[in-house]
């Protein structure tokens, strides 16, 4: 994919972020904490979307602040925690002095960025010995339906977004890596909801898009895991990456 999709593909985002807000996914504490250092004071979280990963940064008691390029998802984020304070940014350009953040995080967010400028931004922004986390939520296709909900949900999707090591470069520790297994609430009806707020869904032409969502109500009219149930539970496996400044 081209520089210029894959920036067409992180600016989708903009039409959808209230179905985003809705539907996306959090992120469990355990890996909030494991990715953040107990004794950090001030934490950046890079492309914070609607404030998934933010909301439980601020509930487990640090404190925040938010970047992220679209006033869509930025206001969204501002509704739901208007204390926090939320800057327009990219993980290249941060708008953040030198040294003045003691951990980074980044989630869901990674294959949007240019590593080797985001790297170099990051490590300017924290103080020394500070600590960067890649997190990303990935469906346990383990579970049928969701396997064959993710094969609707993308295909003829260009862009690999699944969790890799981040690669940080020099200025940073090699990556630890771990993962936290949990689930997500969901009623059935928003499993449609959720896959339009997927980038690759919300670029296609109209019909093509319906066509496919329509194909996610299928599947929960007829999979016998789904059939007549109003709530389920999405498993999730939250894989996360940390690195320490040298």
């Amino acid at each position: 994919m081209s520089t210029d999709d894959r920036d067409e593909r992180a600016a989708s985002f903009d039409r959808a972020a209230a179905v985003y807000q809705a539907t996306r996914p959090s992120y469990p504490d355990d890996a909030v904490r494991w990715s953040v250092p107990a004794d950090a004071r001030d934490v950046l979280d890079l492309a914070a979307g609607t404030g998934k990963l933010t909301q439980r940064l601020v509930a487990l008691g640090w404190h925040v602040v938010a970047v992220e390029p679209s006033d869509a998802m930025r206001a969204e984020l501002t509704a739901v925690l208007p204390a926090v304070e939320a800057r327009p940014g990219t993980a290249e350009r941060t708008g953040l002095p030198d040294a003045s953040v003691d951990a980074v995080t980044i989630a869901q967010a990674w294959h949007w960025v240019d590593p080797p400028r985001a790297s170099a931004e990051i490590a300017r922004v924290l103080r020394p010995g500070g600590q960067v986390a890649a997190l990303w939520n990935v469906r346990d296709q383990e579970t049928d339906w969701v396997a064959r909900w993710t094969e609707i949900v993308h295909r003829g999707d260009s862009l690999e977004t699944s969790y890799r090591d981040p690669q940080l470069g020099d200025a940073f520790t090699a990556p630890e890596h771990a993962t936290f297994h949990w689930g997500q609430p969901l009623r059935t009806a928003d499993l449609r909801t959720l896959a339009a707020s997927r980038s690759h869904l919300i670029l296609l032409p109209p019909d093509e898009r319906d066509a496919l969502l329509d194909e996610i109500d299928e599947l929960v009219a007829t999979h016998p895991d789904l059939r007549g149930r109003e709530w389920i539970e999405v498993p999730y496996r939250t894989e996360c990456y940390r690195a320490r400044l040298r």
